[in-house]
């Protein structure tokens, strides 16, 4: 527990401390966000606002496991995968990338991260058994003889790409991404605690985990309102991305993180299906995620993002406790409610005008 609190620590210090020079750096290089240069109809800022704040994210991770851990095959997997995303951002942050590039790129990182061997073998039904999926074996011997396992890899493929993407969609507000990030990493770094004692590799993943909560916490104090600095396309892919795998890693897969990231994935289901019914592409943004229309409500940006942190956090503590049948019933009634009220938002309520200056 001591190395748990110490990397936590270490992680935010680190994250901390660097995020002030890359707000620097940000401003020389022109790495920010100006909605009257670069319009952009999701976010919810005005001013001009630093990005990048994927950078210090990163190294704030992955600094300290290099004291904590030795850097196996794993973490040199991810660290490469995160690195691709940042850089990435940073790249978007610089040229405006096309979301259909930005996709693309998702993708190749998700199978990346699938030949480094982080897969989904199998998924817990939550009603009775096991479902397996690497009973579909095809050999390749072009590449080193790799045993391509369909329904794992593409499963996985999904739930990289999806996990990443989505966690974005809900970063719109000041502090909304890097709270609820922290929390569900925590979450998911104390059930890869439960398994330490009988699979040792399973305390790397812990550790993995709480160095994401503390990179995440770090930047929070420059990311609450009034923000500082943004997390940037890379720091939004980056926070879902390590969520992504580590819920993968962990062994609590669907089910934790269904809970914990119940109202971004819900919200973002609703958007994509919402988009694909209208006829306009799932990947392009817009103002109709559910921070926005709490916006609308009158809520005050550190209300919302505070929202999203306590249901995160109220989530997560029965995923702690629950079996896996539970936390599949708890889950869907989440999801349930929170589409619900969705879709009362969207659909049944007018909303009031949104007035000038910031509410709490």
């Amino acid at each position: 527990m001591q190395t748990i609190i110490l990397i936590t620590s270490l992680s935010a210090i680190i994250t901390y401390c660097l995020t002030p020079l890359v707000i620097l750096l940000a401003k020389q290089f022109n790495l920010v966000d100006n909605p009257k240069t670069r319009p952009h109809p999701a976010h919810t800022h005005t001013g001009i606002i630093p990005r990048a704040g994927g950078v210090p994210i990163l190294l704030g991770i992955f600094l300290p496991l290099f004291f904590f851990t030795t850097a196996g095959k794993t973490i040199v997997g991810i660290l490469i995968g995160a690195a691709i995303l940042v850089l990435t951002g940073i790249w978007d942050d610089i040229k405006n990338r096309s979301p259909y590039i930005r996709f693309l790129v998702n993708c190749l990182v998700a199978i990346l991260i699938i030949g480094f061997g982080i897969k989904i073998y199998y998924l817990t039904n939550p009603f009775d058994g096991v479902i397996y999926l690497n009973t579909w074996k095809i050999n390749i011997h072009l590449l080193n003889n790799y045993s391509f396992l369909v329904w794992a890899d593409l499963f996985t493929l999904f739930w990289i790409v999806w996990t990443t993407n989505i966690t974005g969609w809900s970063g719109g507000v000041d502090g909304q991404l890097p709270g609820f990030v922290a929390v569900s990493a925590a979450v998911i770094g104390l059930l890869s605690l439960r398994y330490a004692t009988n699979d040792p590799s399973q305390l790397q993943v812990t550790l993995l985990a709480f160095a994401t909560c503390g990179a995440f916490l770090g930047f929070l104090p420059w990311n609450f309102y009034p923000q500082k600095i943004m997390p940037g396309y890379g720091g939004k892919t980056l926070a879902g991305f390590m969520l992504a795998v580590l819920s993968i890693l962990s062994f609590s897969k669907l089910g934790t993180a269904l809970l914990v990231l119940a109202v971004p994935m819900t919200d973002a289901l609703f958007i994509f299906i919402k988009r694909i019914f209208s006829g306009k592409s799932p990947v392009w943004a817009s103002s109709g995620h559910f921070h926005h229309h709490l916006l609308s409500l009158g809520w005050g940006k550190p209300k919302i993002a505070i929202f999203y942190w306590l249901i995160s956090l109220l989530a997560g503590i029965p995923a702690l406790t629950l079996n896996y049948k539970q936390k599949a019933f708890a889950g869907i009634l989440l999801v349930v409610s929170v589409l619900i009220l969705i879709y009362w938002i969207n659909f049944l309520r007018e909303f009031p005008k949104k007035t000038e200056g910031e509410q709490f």
